[in-house]
């Protein structure tokens, strides 16, 4: 309580002083606050303001603090100032700013909060194989009470769980109200799609930015899914729970809506910037396009669409029309391409995910379209984040579907020239594979759970397979179960998952038998937890609530799920693969004397699993305990398989 009414407080006095300070030309400065004792003590300050880039100094009297240059950009409406902290003390510093547009003697005085860390850089420690991420989307999760009906100053939005594109209302508070749920399920870290403000109107076509990726305020959580106070307030008690919090960032593009695509603060602060041209009023704001007075599509002669071929960036051949479409293309039209490679752009993000780790105490970073954005500006960005913070850990996806292309980008990597310290890549050649062999049979040769050996085959080109992250599903593609429940694939599949030498990630509602198609819309693999919103029948979130195939289903994950934490088998085991034999798929992980053998029937037919073959690893055990049932199997003879049969087996 007495942190919260400090914080109160402290935002009272920032809002009197802004806006007094607004009637003298400065709107807002951002980092809206920092910390002292950083390894890098420079900050830089973006002063928004009209006319503010006219001011003649800036100066301050707070011990320590030093200013080392102001920065006039492109826009009269923007001004950077970059500040040395290194002999500074947490405290209230005064910023003077003079001349120009700032009339009077005296100037204006702006006072400005440098903040006291609550722990070392090396304390924060980061999500690793000992985990499981559980993958959900705020705004279709759970609504927490009192959620706001409309949030006042905001662009015209609807929330109507009917359309699949549109808004549902979930919130930040309705996670929090549920973290038991997450401790009852046995996951240990959290990745919410992105939480900050999108406040994009909602598309004529019946599209909103429920997603969170087309940020338009980068120091300011979505006010539909709450406040800053209640993000720290939910990683707070995610912690005392024992649950960490992953933030997923977008350093490639913002929102069509963000004040940088309205006023530009330089000319090459966004790539192929002439698109704004032509696209500053009565856009679709999903489209991106303005329509003629006809209602036709105007032309596009300025824009430049990403070709989503991610191949350009590690090609030795490739064109440079085509890295160019890679990487300088926008990933859509209502999504400006952010050029990471102006330098004052990329110290605003740099610090901005510094700021968010130090405020809310997030446990790690998941950064989206990670090689649409300039290589060696993000590793810039990764390096800067892990002299800072050695022990936090970030995922960048990376959807090529080839081993080596994911490999290239791991930090270390002897497959790429240079060096990106992105600690953990994201594993798509997994989820491809496994989603093709779930709907075939094991042969012989390539096919079925093949494919699986065929992709871990190639772990010998990772710096660290352990810090490569595993799925089979996410909010971007189809969901595992489609439009049907085969329960067996999704036990196999979440199984292997859950075994192997990845750090795994699972889907919100998987465990409850959530299934669903892109075929018409993203929204329809994205669909509502049940029980998580007001006047909901159904309520997965309890025993009772659940149909009887949604408990099996659940029961199963969590047992599983609980058994793999702090499981030093799995956590540091060697992992041995064998070569699919007559149908039969089997990986063993073993640690100090101890073994877990994941034994997958990948055929529709019963099988055999021939022990003698699997010696090596089996050795004189006489019996082994199935994690999943709790029966126990002799391994001093073959085990019958049943079709599409799942063991997790431990002796």
């Amino acid at each position: 309580m007495r942190r919260i009414l400090l914080v109160t407080a402290i935002l009272m006095a920032n809002v009197l002083t802004m806006s007094a300070a607004k009637k003298s030309v400065i709107n807002r400065i951002e980092p809206t606050d920092w910390y002292v004792g950083m390894k890098n003590p420079q900050v830089q300050l973006m002063v928004y303001g009209q006319g503010i880039r006219d001011v003649q100094d800036v100066t301050t009297d707070y011990p320590g603090v030093t200013i080392d240059s102001l920065v006039r950009l492109d826009s009269p409406n923007y001004l950077l100032i970059y500040m040395n902290l290194s002999k500074a003390q947490p405290g209230t510093m005064q910023l003077t700013f003079k001349g120009g547009t700032i009339k009077g003697a005296k100037g204006v005085k702006v006072p400005y909060q440098l903040k006291a860390r609550e722990m070392k850089g090396e304390e924060r420690i980061g999500f690793t194989n000992a985990d499981v991420l559980y993958m959900l989307m705020p705004d279709r999760f759970a609504q927490g009470a009192n959620h706001p009906k409309q949030i006042k100053g905001m662009r015209p939005y609807v929330e109507d769980r009917s359309k699949p594109s549109l808004r549902h209302g979930g919130d930040l508070n309705g996670i929090r109200e549920h973290l038991d749920y997450f401790k009852e399920l046995g996951v240990t870290a959290l990745w919410f799609t992105p939480v900050l403000e999108n406040d994009s109107p909602d598309s004529p076509n019946g599209y909103s930015t429920y997603h969170g990726y087309a940020t338009t305020d980068y120091y300011k959580v979505d006010p539909r899914f709450g406040t800053n106070e209640d993000y720290r307030r939910l990683c707070d008690e995610a912690h005392q729970k024992g649950l960490k919090i992953v933030m997923d960032m977008i350093f490639n593009h913002s929102g069509f809506e963000h004040p940088w695509t309205q006023d530009m603060p330089s000319k090459d602060w966004l790539n192929t910037p002439e698109w704004l041209t032509e696209q500053k009023s009565g856009r679709d704001p999903m489209t991106g396009y303005t329509a003629n007075s006809d209602g036709s599509e105007p032309a596009k002669s300025a824009y430049l669409q990403t070709s989503y071929k991610l191949t350009p960036i590690v090609d030795p051949y490739a064109s440079k029309v085509d890295m160019k479409e890679t990487v300088e293309g926008w990933f859509v039209p209502s999504m400006p391409d952010l050029n990471q490679h102006n330098p004052h752009l990329m110290r605003y993000l740099i610090q901005n995910s510094i700021w968010w780790i130090e405020t809310v105490g997030i446990n790690g970073i998941r950064m989206d379209t990670y090689p649409y954005a300039y290589a060696d500006a993000m590793a810039q960005w990764m390096k800067e984040l892990d002299e800072e913070y050695p022990n936090f850990n970030t995922v960048g996806e990376t959807w090529v579907t080839e081993p080596a292309y994911t490999a290239a980008w791991q930090k270390d990597s002897k497959l790429s020239a240079h060096n990106s310290y992105l600690k953990t890549v994201m594993d798509f050649s997994f989820f491809d594979k496994l989603n093709q062999a779930k709907n075939e049979e094991t042969d012989p040769w390539w096919n079925g759970l093949n494919r699986l050996y065929g992709s871990f085959v190639y772990d010998y080109l990772y710096p660290n397979p352990s810090s490569v992250m595993a799925f089979i599903e996410n909010h971007d593609t189809d969901r595992f179960l489609g439009e049907g429940r085969d329960t067996l694939a999704l036990k196999q599949a979440l199984a292997l998952l859950l075994t192997v030498n990845r750090i795994p990630q699972l889907y919100y509602g998987t465990e409850v038998l959530m299934n669903g198609t892109k075929a018409v819309t993203d929204g329809n693999v994205r669909c509502d937890f049940p029980g998580g919103f007001p006047g909901d029948e159904h309520n997965c979130f309890t025993r009772e609530g659940r149909t009887k195939a949604e408990q099996s289903m659940f029961q199963w994950t969590s047992r599983l799920l609980h058994w793999r934490q702090n499981n030093d088998v799995i956590i540091r085991g060697t992992q041995t693969q064998f070569i699919p034999y007559k149908g039969v798929y089997v990986i063993a992980r073993q640690y100090q004397g101890k073994t877990a053998l994941t034994v997958l029937n990948g055929t529709s037919q019963p099988a055999t699993l021939e022990v003698e073959r699997y010696a090596e690893v089996i050795g004189s055990t006489a019996k082994a305990k199935d994690v999943l049932t709790g029966r126990y199997f002799d391994l001093s003879k073959n085990l019958d398989l049943k079709p599409r049969q799942s063991l997790v087996l431990e002796y």
